[in-house]
């Protein structure tokens, strides 16, 4: 008894070719060996499809088929390898091509975009502060100009692969299925250099240094990623270059420390500055400013500059610049400063030849007697 081709693909004898392709697509994929390992019948009914769909999709067979009945060529199994092999990579594409490769033989080598690259730079807090424009050198890959990136002499080219015979791809058959494989003797290239250029070894491409032009805006801090757009690895096969990332590394400073986009520093004084109060000269990083130090200033008083801090990247406005003062006080005297100091000590009724603990006790002493009173 004939089968019926267009009952086993659900479909009705006015099925057009768009139609046919659709329902093989859906019910190869639900009953694909691979979806249903431990159902045989899956299995057959997975024949059955493929040979339905070799038939119905070769116009000869089809009419032969609608008039008798029947298709040469059609009935057994697949109805052949080839057809089987060619319907399902047309319809099935890319979908399986990673799995078992490309069913019509043919290799599949697209341009593949080159590798990004990473470079560590230092820079020092002025050029965060302000921007720079730096000139770096990038150790990379490049084609070789010798062969032109062939990897071969120059005039002579690769010769075809006897392993896979150009097709970059090596069949292995499993019961009724056969999985292609990319080919390990020439690496899925269909060819195999066998007269490699002296410049590169054959590798088609050479590690050179390549001097990249780079632009550091102003505010950037540790750890700021810059891209450099197409400066990094070649591609493959003619695809896009890859990037570069530089990382900006912040050198410390001797006298500011960064928060955020503000400048912290600590600036001293003297303690007659402090006591009697003065203008000193503050350094920022546009230059020595002017600030007024009230009279009776303490060790550790804060003074805001505003908008002496960092740019804010990609934004408008400055950080701030914080000054903490501290008395510096001197380690050596002179014998009339020191007679100047203990007659200052003696008019404020300080004894200097009291230590802190006697200095205590005194206080905790008449504490008492004035609650005594």
């Amino acid at each position: 008894m004939a089968k019926d081709y267009y009952n086993t693909l659900e479909l009705d004898r006015n099925a057009t070719d768009a139609d046919l392709k659709k329902a093989y697509r859906r019910l190869a994929l639900k009953y694909h060996p691979d979806r249903n390992p431990d159902d045989k019948s899956a299995e057959e009914k997975f024949k059955e499809i493929n040979e339905a769909y070799a038939c119905l999709s070769d116009p000869q067979k089809k009419a032969n088929y609608d008039q008798f009945g029947t298709a040469e060529g059609a009935g057994a199994g697949f109805g052949g390898f080839n057809d089987f092999s060619s319907n399902f990579g047309d319809i099935f594409g890319d979908m399986f091509g990673d799995i078992f490769g490309d069913f019509t033989g043919r290799r599949r080598t697209r341009p593949t975009k080159g590798q990004d690259l990473r470079y560590d730079l230092e820079i020092k807090l002025s050029d965060a502060v302000f921007g720079t424009e730096q000139k770096i050198k990038i150790p990379r890959w490049e084609n070789c100009t010798t062969c032109d990136g062939t990897g071969s002499k120059p005039g002579k080219g690769p010769t075809v692969c006897t392993t896979c015979q150009g097709t970059g791809q090596t069949k292995l058959q499993q019961g009724f299925f056969t999985i292609a494989r990319t080919c390990g003797a020439c690496g899925g290239e269909g060819k195999i250099i066998t007269d490699p250029c002296t410049a590169c070894k054959g590798q088609a491409k050479v590690r050179k240094e390549r001097t990249v032009n780079l632009k550091i805006p102003a505010g950037v801090d540790t750890g700021i990623r810059l891209k450099v757009s197409g400066e990094g690895e070649v591609g493959g096969l003619g695809g896009p270059p890859g990037d570069l990332y530089v990382v900006i590394h912040v050198e410390p400073h001797p006298f500011f420390k960064r928060k955020d986009n503000d400048l912290l520093c600590e600036v001293p004084i003297s303690f007659v500055q402090a006591s009697l109060g003065g203008e000193i000269e503050v350094p920022t990083m546009d230059g020595n400013v002017s600030l007024k130090i009230p009279a009776g200033t303490p060790s550790g008083r804060v003074f805001h500059l505003r908008g002496k801090g960092v740019p804010k990247l990609g934004g408008y406005g400055k950080g701030d610049q914080f000054v903490s003062i501290f008395i510096d006080v001197p380690k050596k005297l002179s014998t009339r400063q020191k007679e100047l100091l203990r007659e200052f000590a003696e008019i404020s009724g300080d004894d200097v030849s009291k230590g802190f603990m006697d200095k205590l006790k005194e206080m905790f002493h008449n504490h008492h007697h004035k609650e005594a009173k």
